[in-house]
């Protein structure tokens, strides 16, 4: 299953800060839940190798079943990661991206988050691969922008960091690195690091923005204006903004939800 491109409602800018806006159907929504969102909230892949590590201790069937029950997924889960699933998948199919490793694997608690971009990985260009990180709102505020761009913790700052603080992307960086050894994009992740290190700059930047209401190029318009200036040589940005049908966001847990074995819409 794919996920849609969508229609361009908006594009705005130009390198080095762009924005661009893009609508989904419900069709298009509906088919990429069911595929490659689904598999991100869950992180099957990593079940899997999970599952693959253990099958030589887990050997009696109580043990299978009890190695089931610990890897089972939540009851419950938030709108918001669904959300953030929806942009690493577009940004996987649609702007040729890795993210190798789901922050979720992190997480000491169900339902805890890091500090750090949303998404950090590697992106393909024109002159191989580099870094990519970015930052994802998820909001169906009726207000353009929403509220989830401004504040400590909102959307604008959080692009100023990343534009302009070379320690939080050298920790991203390092993140990355401890991950990578033995890993199958270990290739991928020393291209990128060989760019990295003639030029911390030399990164790609998304902001993605989540929605369900009627789209406005004002929801990105003063952010890539201002992104733009006195960027970094090297650093590229784009703010997505991805419309969603009108009163989505607040399914998209019920949804994800409902692609699991035995699951219910």
């Amino acid at each position: 299953m794919t996920v849609a491109v969508g229609s361009k409602c908006y594009s705005l800018g130009a390198p080095p800060c762009k924005g661009e806006g893009r609508t989904w159907t419900d069709d298009e929504l509906d088919e990429a839940i069911d595929g490659k969102i689904a598999a991100l909230v869950f992180d099957e892949q990593g079940k899997a190798d999970i599952e693959e590590l253990l099958s030589s201790v887990a050997e009696t069937e109580f043990e299978q079943e009890q190695l089931a029950e610990a890897l089972a997924d939540a009851d419950d889960i938030e709108d918001w990661r669904v959300g953030e699933a929806i942009a690493e998948a577009y940004l996987t199919e649609h702007r040729d991206c890795l993210f190798p490793w789901p922050d979720g694997r992190d997480e000491r608690k169900s339902g805890s988050s890091l500090p750090g971009a949303d998404l950090v990985g590697i992106q393909h260009d024109t002159k191989g691969d580099r870094f990519a990180f970015g930052e994802v709102k998820t909001s169906g505020e009726a207000k353009h922008p929403p509220g989830a761009v401004y504040g400590r913790t909102g959307l604008k700052q959080q692009l100023e960091d990343l534009r302009d603080k070379a320690s939080i992307r050298n920790d991203l960086f390092e993140y990355l690195a401890h991950r990578a050894k033995n890993s199958s994009w270990l290739d991928r992740f020393k291209a990128a690091t060989k760019r990295y290190l003639a030029n911390t700059s030399d990164v790609q930047i998304f902001g993605v923005l989540v929605r369900d209401v009627d789209p406005h190029k004002d929801d990105v318009r003063v952010r890539v204006e201002k992104l733009g200036d006195n960027c970094p040589t090297g650093t590229e940005i784009e703010l997505l903004a991805l419309y969603l049908p009108a009163g989505a966001i607040s399914d998209l847990a019920s949804k994800a939800l409902a692609t699991r074995p035995g699951g219910s819409a």
